[in-house]
């Protein structure tokens, strides 16, 4: 097991080697993928594919309506339609994790599952070979070989420099799907993680072929009437807490303007522009007394350690994590730890 980490980022011998001696390939992005994930997993695959690889898509989830603009993003299977293709899980030699380092993270739960996916969870049982590439704080102990860097920007900023490492040029298709992973996660080049470097990878994907405003708008200027219902819904509920801010979603509100899940991506980011707000947190109603709770902070402040304590993780100042309580108990917990940490 190796976790590669340096500033200059480059990608572990050990990780290169599985990729070059192997030939059938399984990648796949977290469940609710994100930018970063998709536009990742599209460019990855298309690099395995001019290596002469054999390559499928995986995601639990469909790709939400915001990113359908990215090429190649049709390519993407679920568990079911893997199925319904024919594919089992003893047709592929290699498991890529991307943006995650967990396999419960792409669906695969403890629990009887779809026949695919249990086939997949045995086949990893028997030592199926799994290579990880993630730049999230918090780690599992899953994956053969793993390439894990907190300090990377994006996953997608990790994948370019995996491609040019594998001597593999970059189209344009990829180029577009790299630099959307990069603006995802750097908040449109906005948040502390938008190093020079970033920004020099940035001029070369655009260099080959991506577009920054047609990406922006695609990305931020593109929304659903009912995602715009939802938000201004979403900004009724806030109560703000000393210098936290708490959102809800709940499952009302998703009947009442016809939005999904889906659309609430970024929502917990919008309260950050009011000045005083340190934390924001969204919470997003799944069940019955169960919240998926969004974290986002400035500066110093490690969300990730406060979802941490409720077997969540991820970023510093982006992270998240499940909680089961009723909304008034959630709220009080949440704002309960985050003070703690503050504290410190």
């Amino acid at each position: 097991m190796i976790i590669k980490r340096n500033h200059d980022l480059i990608p572990p011998k050990e990780l290169l080697d599985s990729i070059r001696s192997s030939d059938n390939f399984l990648v796949a992005a977290h469940i609710n993928p994100d930018g970063d994930a998709l536009g990742t997993a599209i460019a990855f695959g298309a690099a395995l594919e001019k290596m002469g690889k054999k390559v499928v898509l995986l995601d639990k989830h469909r790709v939400p309506e915001q990113y359908r603009f990215l090429p190649g993003q049709d390519k993407f299977h679920t568990y079911e339609t893997l199925a319904h293709a024919g594919y089992k899980a003893e047709d592929f030699q290699v498991l890529v994790l991307l943006d995650c380092n967990d396999p419960e993270r792409i669906g695969l739960e403890n629990k009887p599952q779809h026949s695919f996916a249990d086939g997949l969870k045995e086949k990893l049982a028997a030592g199926m070979n799994a290579l990880v590439i993630d730049h999230h704080e918090t780690e599992k102990g899953f994956g053969m070989v793993k390439w894990i860097e907190p300090a990377a920007a994006a996953t997608g900023f990790m994948a370019f420099h995996l491609i040019n490492a594998l001597g593999i040029e970059i189209s344009e298709e990829m180029a577009i799907n790299l630099y959307a992973a990069i603006v995802i996660d750097t908040g449109n080049f906005r948040y502390e993680n938008a190093t020079a470097e970033v920004f020099k990878v940035a001029a070369r994907l655009i260099d080959l072929g991506a577009r920054p405003s047609q990406i922006y708008q695609e990305l931020y200027e593109s929304w659903s009437d009912s995602r715009f219902r939802l938000y201004l819904k979403m900004i009724e509920s806030l109560d703000v807490r000393d210098d936290v801010v708490f959102g809800v979603v709940t499952k009302k509100m998703f009947e009442e303007t016809g939005a999904v899940s889906e659309d609430t991506e970024n929502f917990v980011s919008f309260p950050r522009i009011v000045k005083r707000v340190a934390v924001s947190v969204m919470l997003r109603e799944i069940g019955k007394n169960e919240y998926k709770v969004s974290l986002r902070s400035k500066g110093n402040i490690n969300v990730a350690r406060v979802a941490e304590m409720f077997e969540g993780g991820g970023h510093k100042n982006a992270a998240g994590c499940r909680i089961r309580a009723d909304i008034a108990s959630a709220k009080d917990l949440l704002f309960e730890k985050i003070k703690t940490l503050q504290k410190r």
